[in-house]
């Protein structure tokens, strides 16, 4: 035992709820820079205090010390990155249909935002709920998960030594059915903020139905990776092993299930599962550290009974912790658990294809989003393909309205792509977006696509210059 919690009740909850409403009128009130400048306080602290925090998320966690320092760096970077859009956020003058009349849009703060948090990247996703919130005028309380609340608690008490108004950040610690729910249930709640599972966001659904509460919902992934045959298997191995390992596969845009083409997925898979033996972990923790909790290791041994494996697939016998053999499924069909399902571990469940039309039907035969990707030398695999995403943005006082357009471009081999989770360069396709929307003034608002493909009859269209991810 490292360290216990309250399981704070609706009291609490209560209390931390009224304190943000009263400090909320205050906060928006002041300047957009003004808020800026105290996000601005607080990112500078996480830069001070680095280490510490990585070594607490590393303990509680289970995530390797590197991804940890990853983990705080990046935090203190995107809540920068939030606070220059004191600078962004505008309004619209619209024209009438009426003579001498004009119509002026307003972005208006929604009041008290909760946030609940899962526990894979617990640190990060403190801010990715606050930054927001606090930059658009709204104030905020935080339930973290219970499996992860000691870097919370340091989160909040560096915020503390900053100059932020009392109330405007609160958090609250607890279980789901108990602390979580008494947040979601109140009524003074504006809107609620949930990164996590499915079965967990339809039940907050359910919840803020009775206060017509809004809801921001970042549920799950079950990301593709196809494997052309054309393509650097060695390559294709490395960066698919790669995303799959990292934070020991408790990565919601993660590779899920790999669809590799008949002709070489003898070769791939030689490759493939040797990349995954090789994978270092235990202690000291090198590559991938446990599995969070006995619950996870019990549900990712489920999806893979009945399989084949070439690599893994049971518990690794060292004697402690949640540590779950990096695993290679192969002879894998569609309609299996653990195709369907997110595993949510180091477990990687092989299809095989003939076509190109077929493994694009596998990968977007799916309840799932986030991400894909597909690895070849050449730009014929692809020709011809556009992805179409269908998109749904959610946002706080208004409801953004997205244009979305995107197209398959083509790169060259050595301007790859990067696998999802893995920040590394991959294949030699890739999906560029542009976009034109009007910014919701959301305390918490994302856009996500799930991308889809469709053969098209016309050429592809030349790369967009800056095209990111």
């Amino acid at each position: 035992m490292i360290s216990e919690i309250p399981d704070s009740p609706a009291a609490a909850v209560d209390e931390a709820i009224v304190a943000a409403k009263r400090a909320q009128a205050g906060w928006e009130r002041l300047p957009a820079i003004k808020r800026a400048g105290f996000l601005r306080q607080i990112s500078a602290k996480i830069r001070d205090n680095v280490e510490p925090i990585a070594r607490v998320i590393a303990e509680e966690q289970g995530k390797i010390l590197d991804l940890a320092r990853v983990e705080a760096a990046f935090t203190a970077d995107y809540i920068d990155y939030m606070a220059e859009w004191a600078r962004r956020i505008e309004g619209e003058i619209i024209l009438s249909d009426r003579e001498g009349e004009n119509i002026f849009l307003f972005r208006q703060p929604m009041g008290v935002i909760a946030g609940i948090l899962p526990w894979n990247f617990p640190f990060f996703l403190i801010a990715r709920k606050m930054a927001p919130a606090l930059m658009t005028g709204n104030t905020i309380v935080i339930k973290p998960s219970e499996e992860t609340p000691n870097n919370a608690a340091l989160f909040a008490r560096l915020v503390t030594e900053t100059d932020l108004p009392k109330g405007v950040f609160n958090m609250v610690y607890g279980r789901g059915g108990i602390t979580g729910r008494a947040l979601t249930r109140h009524a003074d709640v504006r809107m609620v903020s949930f990164t996590g599972s499915v079965e967990t966001g339809s039940k907050i659904m359910a919840e803020d139905a009775a206060n017509i509460t809004k809801v921001n919902l970042e549920l799950g992934g079950k990301a593709p990776a196809i494997v052309v045959a054309d393509a650097d298997l060695d390559l294709a191995a490395k960066m698919i092993k790669q995303g799959r390992i990292l934070n020991t596969g408790q990565v919601c845009n993660a590779p899920e299930r790999v669809y590799v083409d008949r002709r070489v997925s003898d070769q791939f898979v030689e490759k493939l599962a040797a990349e995954m033996r090789a994978t270092r972990y235990g202690d000291p923790l090198i590559d991938m550290g446990p599995i969070i909790n006995k619950a996870g290791v019990a549900k990712i041994t489920e999806l893979v009974e009945g399989a084949q494996a070439v690599a893994g697939s049971k518990v690794a016998d060292l004697g402690q912790s949640n540590h779950f053999e990096p695993t290679v499924l192969v002879n894998c069909r569609q309609d299996m658990d653990v195709i369907r399902k997110e595993v949510f571990g180091p477990v990687l469940p092989v299809v095989t294809f003939d076509d190109l039309d077929q493994a694009i039907a596998y990968a977007n035969d799916t309840t799932f989003g986030l991400t894909s990707s597909i690895y070849t030398r050449t730009t014929r695999a692809t020709s011809g393909r556009r992805c179409a995403p269908a998109t749904s943005c959610t946002s706080a006082k208004l409801t953004s309205t997205a244009r979305t357009s995107r197209r398959c471009r083509a790169t060259t081999p050595a301007t790859a792509t990067a696998a999802p989770g893995s920040g590394a360069p991959t294949a030699s396709t890739a999906c560029a977006s542009t976009r034109k929307r009007t910014w919701p003034i959301s305390s918490t608002a994302t856009c996500r696509a799930r991308k889809t493909w469709k053969r098209s009859v016309s050429r592809p269209k030349p790369p967009v210059p800056g095209a990111g991810l």
